[in-house]
């Protein structure tokens, strides 16, 4: 069998991170910004983030959430009052302490000593303590309640290690923040979040997800419940896809969120946050990149099929396009996965086969060519991104009528979401590993020659205090984390693979982002 020839200069098995890296840049995703941490993301990276945020904000909107804004400033007296919340953010705050420059004699500027702030403003890091004051002014009573919002913004923590898309000192989110009557309707706020992260990881963005509640240590700073979604990437690692929090009443004692109840008597409200962002784009290219380049799932793909016409710069040229039109206009009538289908006619200048692999790179899922012959035989030349190559190491491309190409596309896509989903599942579900019984034998399997370990389902105690912090430690030796408490495993049956003492639960542990 013929070696086949990749697009990509680094292959996954050789160096994930600089494949990863290779990806963003070759599909034309995102590039550094000159300010350390923040990036520029390009139309095609934006384009994945745009459907992405239209399919969760169609979700988030069918729960009654309403959208709003808030201001990226935030006072520092608003973290003062919440010890735990500012404890947890406060070595990632960009601080603003001056409102004007001035020159400095040497053909610079610096901040005007005339001009410092009576208070400084925190670049927002989350919005918990601002939209806190404003739930205060606007819920009054029982009748007020439940009050829902959401914002799509931008946040700022000054990470120390950037990554983009996965760790950036400035990204893209949504976070929705909700007030209750009491603990009962917040929980179930809670969990009607999480359930609309997994639906939408899985269905759209086809990445397979294991909720689960965080341990004591991993929760938000001043919560008293966080649930996350994890996602495990090609290389073993976890990536925490997104979070809802229950936050109890601290952050309303904190603000002043009082209501009347329906008694008369004053109430703290309970409240509820929960956001995913940017870092969904990373977790697409690690799930499903290749060595080829990205491949993007149907349901976030900016454009779902390419047509291609193999142009000559001939006065044939002009029955080409207009064959290809036809074919796009057909295509774009038809419908996948609950849309009509974004089909694009790429029109741009330069030779067929570059551009093609310029769109295989980034992953457009379905690639039409179209030459003068093509046309002169009443036939299309389509190519699946998500199985790009024949046993003889060529570009695997199906010829078909324009007909039976226009009929057969919807389900195509969405056989290709699903294929994508499926395949990292079963990736997945085999990088699992369960009965192991001992720190030993978990050291064993995370310092064994295997290149790329998964995750580990153990079981524990659930201790707290300092008993937890010398878990925490143990872990960290190795580079691991507690990611969750699964929903759907089976009830804990032996002891702490920790304290030797009876487990209570059953926790996977991994490598993280």
């Amino acid at each position: 069998m013929s070696q086949i020839r990749h697009a990509l200069n680094i292959k996954r098995e050789e160096d994930f991170a600089q494949w990863y890296q290779e990806v963003i840049s070759a599909a034309d995703m995102a590039e550094e910004s000159g300010v350390r941490g923040c990036m520029v993301i390009k139309p095609w990276g934006y384009g994945i983030w745009e459907r992405i945020q239209r399919l969760m904000d169609d979700r988030i909107k069918a729960a009654g959430v309403q959208n709003c804004y808030f201001p990226i400033f935030i006072p520092l007296k608003n973290f003062e009052r919440e010890a735990a919340h500012v404890d947890g953010f406060a070595k990632e705050m960009a601080v603003v302490t001056h409102h004007r420059l001035i020159a400095d004699g040497k053909g610079g500027l610096i901040p005007d000593p005339e001009a410092r702030l009576e208070e400084p403003l925190v670049v927002r890091p989350t919005s918990e303590t601002i939209i806190g004051d404003a739930m205060a002014r606007w819920i009054q009573s029982w009748r007020d309640l439940p009050l829902l919002t959401n914002q799509w913004a931008n946040v700022v923590r000054w990470e120390m290690r950037t990554r983009m898309f996965l760790r950036t000192s400035e990204f893209l989110w949504q976070e929705g923040h909700t007030a209750h009557e009491d603990a009962d309707d917040a929980r179930t706020e809670t969990q009607r979040a999480l359930e609309m992260y997994r639906a939408c990881a899985e269905e759209d963005l086809a990445i397979p997800v294991i909720t689960g509640e965080k341990p004591e240590n991993e929760r938000f700073p001043g919560a008293v419940e966080t649930w996350s979604i994890e996602a495990m990437m090609q290389d073993g690692k976890a990536l925490q896809a997104g979070t809802s929090h229950y936050l109890g009443t601290n952050f309303a004692q904190a603000a002043g969120i009082q209501f009347q109840d329906r008694e008369g008597t004053q109430q703290f409200c309970h409240t509820t946050s929960w956001g995913v962002s940017t870092r969904l784009i990373g977790g697409v290219i690690m799930t499903h990149g290749d060595d080829d380049g990205l491949r993007v799932p149907p349901a976030i793909a900016p454009q779902q099929v390419v047509i291609l016409p193999m142009l000559r710069g001939g006065e044939e040229d002009a029955a080409l396009l207009d064959y290809c039109e036809t074919l796009r206009v057909g295509i774009a009538a038809q419908t996948a996965l609950g849309e009509k289908i974004r089909v694009l006619l790429d029109t741009s200048h330069g030779k067929a086969a570059a551009k093609r692999w310029d769109w295989v790179r980034k992953g457009v899922p379905v690639i039409i060519e179209i030459g003068g012959r093509d046309m002169d035989n009443g036939v299309v030349s389509l190519l699946r991104r998500d199985q790009l190559w024949n046993d003889n190491a060529k570009p695997d491309f199906t010829v078909l009528s324009p007909a039976d190409c226009t009929g057969a596309i919807g389900a195509l896509l969405e056989e290709i979401q699903s294929g994508l989903h499926d395949e990292a599942r079963a990736r997945r579900d085999a990088n699992i590993t369960r009965g192991v019984t001992s720190m030993d034998a978990v050291t064993a399997y995370y310092t064994s020659d295997a290149p790329r370990p998964g995750w580990l389902e153990v079981q524990w105690c659930k201790p707290s205090g300092e008993e937890l912090d010398g878990v925490v430690e143990a872990l960290k030796a190795l580079k691991l984390t507690i990611r969750n408490v699964p929903r759907d495993v089976a009830p804990a049956d032996g002891n702490c693979i920790f304290t030797g003492k009876p487990a209570l639960e059953r926790i996977l542990i991994a490598r993280a982002y």
